[in-house]
């Protein structure tokens, strides 16, 4: 019986960490933006090229 009791401390001590973390996260902001994941979509993304410059190119090795 005192295993019992045991995992319920434990357990409620792992639930208000939780909690604790929670409400750190909403009282620093962590969730204030909502606006701007919704904008995200239609924005275009100028990274998307490759670096090299050759997306898409086809080389033929066969000719030398």
């Amino acid at each position: 019986m005192s295993v019992i009791v045991l995992l319920i401390c434990a357990g409620g001590l792992v639930a208000g960490g939780f909690l604790c973390a929670f409400l750190w996260a909403v009282e620093s902001g962590q969730f204030d933006d909502t606006y701007t994941p919704a904008l995200r979509v239609l924005l275009d993304d100028d990274g998307s090229v490759s670096p090299s410059g050759s997306e898409g190119a086809v080389h033929d090795q066969s000719r030398s």
